[in-house]
């Protein structure tokens, strides 16, 4: 069986792989003329982990890569609300990994090119359409020009094309651009000293203002330095969102550091990390409605290009690559490919669109924006502000809903070791 996946991003990539190790014929179509490490930080949760781990790819990952200890929720006086450990130091059998999205996509991208072969990644080629007929789809790829440079075909298609993605378009002509509630995101990397061990990702403030930073650098770690990625949320209000030519412009400092420039806990001084980045960008931060259906026939949608969401709870990245290992087994379970994509989205599309749901509502970061109303000026005993039994209802109903929690885990480790 002959697989066209459009993009190479993580998910795009991470499916391939997952495919060709299921013995099915892939071919991957990426827009760009050249893939580079381009982006900033990204958290890769330790069960999307698990799946990079069976195609061999942790000792990589583990050589670039920050083993994130600890994520950490503090108020805007740099306060701890809750601290939770990640991956094995949460007695899970693997880790949950912090790094740069442009090293982790590049180290796909190697394993896809020993694997697969150059012949099988064609760069330059961005989907502009494509046909069903009978058993097979037929997709046409344009360069940067807009000129159709190949067409090919294949029994099935997978869009794995991103937030724009085309393939979703032909499906949901009339859907608009990405969904926008008025939070803008500036983002940027400082190296700086280690702070909270060197491995701990931090969520501070609230919904209307809000500091992540985390470590995402082995390298640096290993001089005794931290590279310090770093996003700094504010909510704008309900003004029109950013043309799309605008995401990722380059931000200015005068526009977001004031609000933060009290913000100088004991173990990080804010202000001081955001002016010491080399670079400043600045995007909308958007998603889409989840979507009735993803697979049309031998059509079907992956990743971004299926469930774009909120950046909360480090999901965008694991829940791409936990998409590429079902649809792998699905359509390894023997069945027909068109009803394996049918089953491949009713086991994927509903978790997806509780975690978009669920992030629209702040998902589990609400426990902030509870602390920012009932003590603003900050806490001398958090059970009188937020009681354990209301924060453990809050982070233990998130967990579920993503299926990320220990118990789920270790129950699927357990029926791989049996199953090997």
């Amino acid at each position: 069986m002959k697989i066209l996946i459009a993009g190479a991003g993580i998910g795009g990539l991470t499916a391939a792989l997952c495919l060709h190790r299921a013995g099915f014929d892939v071919e991957v179509f990426e827009s760009v003329t050249e893939l580079k490490p381009l982006g900033v930080g990204i958290n890769i949760q330790a069960g999307a982990v698990r799946v990079l781990a069976n195609l061999g790819l942790e000792p990589e990952l583990a050589k670039v890569a920050i083993e994130t200890r600890e994520l950490r929720y503090a108020n805007k006086h740099g306060q701890t609300i809750w601290a939770d450990p990640r991956g094995r130091h949460a007695g899970l059998p693997w880790p949950q990994f912090s790094i740069h999205r442009g090293e982790a996509q590049m180290i796909l991208l190697d394993a896809a090119r020993r694997e697969l072969g150059d012949a099988r990644l064609k760069f330059g080629r961005r989907i502009t359409g494509f046909e069903q007929k009978g058993n097979t789809v037929t997709a046409r790829f344009a360069d940067r020009d807009g000129a159709i440079v190949e067409t090919a075909t294949g029994d099935l298609l997978i869009g794995a094309d991103g937030i724009h993605s085309a393939v979703r378009a032909h499906f949901y002509p009339n859907e608009g651009p990405p969904k926008w509630q008025g939070i803008l995101m500036w983002r940027g990397v400082t190296v700086g000293k280690p702070f909270l061990g060197g491995n701990t990702m931090v969520q501070a403030g609230h919904h209307n203002q809000k500091f992540v930073c985390y470590p995402i650098s082995r390298a640096h770690a290993d001089r005794g330095e931290s590279l310090i990625n770093w996003i700094c949320d504010m909510h704008m209000g309900d003004s029109a969102m950013l043309p799309r030519e605008d995401w990722n412009r380059p931000g200015k400092l005068e526009d977001f550091l004031p609000k933060f420039a009290d913000w100088k806990f004991e173990w990080l001084d804010v202000p001081a990390v955001i002016k010491a980045a080399h670079a400043i960008y600045e995007f909308p931060m958007v998603d889409r409605d989840p979507l009735p259906r993803w697979s049309h026939g031998r059509i079907t949608l992956l990743g971004d290009a299926a469930h774009p969401m909120y950046p909360i709870g480090s999901n965008g990245a694991s829940q791409a690559i936990l998409d590429g290992e079902a649809i792998t087994q699905e359509l390894t379970a023997g069945v027909d490919p068109e009803a394996a994509l049918q089953a491949y989205e009713k086991r994927r599309l509903p978790i997806n669109a509780r975690i978009v749901e669920g992030n629209r509502r702040k998902g589990i970061d609400i426990m902030l924006d509870i602390v920012e109303q009932r003590a603003p000026g900050g806490f001398t005993d958090l059970e009188s502000v937020l009681p354990a039994a209301e924060l453990e209802e809050i982070v233990g109903g998130y967990k579920k809903i993503l299926m990320q929690d220990r118990e789920t885990l270790l129950a699927l480790h357990k029926r791989q070791q049996e199953g090997a």
